[in-house]
């Protein structure tokens, strides 16, 4: 294999990308993180897709601050990378990735789009 030289950040480090975008598009999460892998980025994707089946565990009951808990944690992703991927296929961005979008222009984070690459 080649040498090639990884996309970096300012400080010279591997650039570290979040992705943002619907859960709905998991197997294009998938395709963006394996291409930017092998890119040379750090990705940072989503933790889950779906709610885990878990013994004894009843989600309704801890549905009412999990949403917020879930957008606090990707919020701190955000703040982590140096750019952010919006996994947007046909352009789809649903509210809590404009959100996401929002937040990462407020901080000043170059953001990029599967949609506008393809």
């Amino acid at each position: 294999m080649e040498d090639q030289e990884a996309p970096q950040s300012a400080e010279g480090a591997a650039k570290v990308v979040t992705l943002c975008g619907s859960t709905k598009f998991e197997a294009e999460f998938a395709e963006v993180n394996q291409r930017l892998t092998m890119e040379g980025c750090v990705v940072i994707s989503l933790g889950m897709f779906s709610l885990p089946e878990l013994p004894d565990y009843d989600w309704t009951v801890d549905s009412s601050d999990l949403k917020g808990r879930l957008g606090r944690v990707h919020f701190q992703k955000i703040r982590m990378a140096d750019e952010v991927y919006v996994v947007d296929p046909g352009g789809y961005l649903g509210e809590s990735t404009r959100r996401e979008i929002a937040y990462a222009e407020s901080l000043g984070k170059p953001v990029r789009y599967l949609s506008r690459e393809r």
